[in-house]
């Protein structure tokens, strides 16, 4: 049998993952048929903070201990707001269409972290976003509703708190490991996004809770496939298949909805594709 090499099997790890993540955005679109989003939202979190728990449990009491709350309230509190927005989203477009615009978080953070942690901006980085955002512009084409304006306005905003959440998650990274920071996470938007849920309950069919244990089971099944990728191999060799998620959303769109893809899309997608090689190959950010 023919031994694969790292990079490659780092690769297939990113693809599974990011069929994953796709598959998240396939549940959502699925239960915002039947719940509120305040279910919705909340119900992804539950999900992902019950997955956690066995994963902290095995980490210890130790990994508990923080002194920078505000970083992970902060980030959950955008966190909160971002996933609003997205699912928002999710419901109104078709699937491809709605991870197009989420992915333009990535492009975002060199922006936010050039004016708030002070990082150097290259020019090949500020190329990938002017090229980033002209990808998400032929995705969703705004001649097609006028109604698009608003959604895009809306999937901006997203992907700004997004940005943000990972650039918060890179300012606290000095202290905070990994597990403490994706378990505050799950923990405190859980119980943030519960407020609401009490004045927006809706009875739930039983396929709508397997959908919601789906995704926190597709969110573990991602975050474990990707942190083993990058264990594998360096996210410059590999960061560009983060993007195949708009591939996997556009054939669960069709196979699930029958949502068509236009040359748009496909032009977008190779945009997209194209700006985050130049960007992850400089190795600079």
């Amino acid at each position: 049998m023919l031994a694969l090499s790292p990079v490659v099997r780092a690769a297939l790890l990113i693809l599974f993952s990011e069929a994953c993540f796709a598959g998240i955005g396939a549940c959502v679109k699925l239960t915002s048929a039947d719940a509120s989003q305040a279910q919705v939202v909340f119900f992804r979190n539950f999900a992902a903070l019950l997955v956690m728990i066995p994963w902290i449990w095995h980490q210890g009491p130790q990994i508990l201990r923080t002194e920078r709350w505000y970083l992970h309230l902060s980030r959950a509190t955008t966190g909160i707001i971002s996933m609003y927005c997205f699912f928002y989203v999710i419901s109104k477009l078709p699937l491809a269409q709605a991870m197009m615009v989420l992915l333009l978080s990535p492009f975002i953070v060199p922006l936010i972290a050039h004016v708030w942690l002070r990082e150097r901006t290259s020019a090949i980085t500020w190329l990938g976003i002017v090229l980033g955002f002209a990808g998400v512009f032929l995705a969703i084409p705004m001649h097609e509703t006028s109604s698009n304006h608003g959604l895009l306005a809306v999937g901006l905003l997203s992907a700004c708190l997004v940005a943000v959440t990972k650039t918060t998650i890179r300012y606290m990274s000095d202290t905070e490991p990994a597990a403490r920071i994706v378990f505050y996470f799950s923990l405190l938007t859980a119980l943030i996004s519960f407020i609401p849920v009490p004045m927006d309950w809706h009875e739930l069919p039983a396929s709508t809770y397997m959908a919601f244990a789906a995704m926190g089971l597709l969110a573990a099944a991602g975050q474990m496939a990707m942190t083993q990728a990058y264990a594998l191999a360096p996210a410059s060799d590999i960061g560009i298949w983060t993007y195949s998620s708009v591939i996997f959303a556009g054939l669960f769109g069709y196979i699930f909805w029958s949502e068509a893809v236009s040359l748009g899309w496909f032009a977008g997608v190779a945009v997209i594709f194209y700006a985050g090689y130049i960007t992850s190959r400089q190795r600079l950010f």
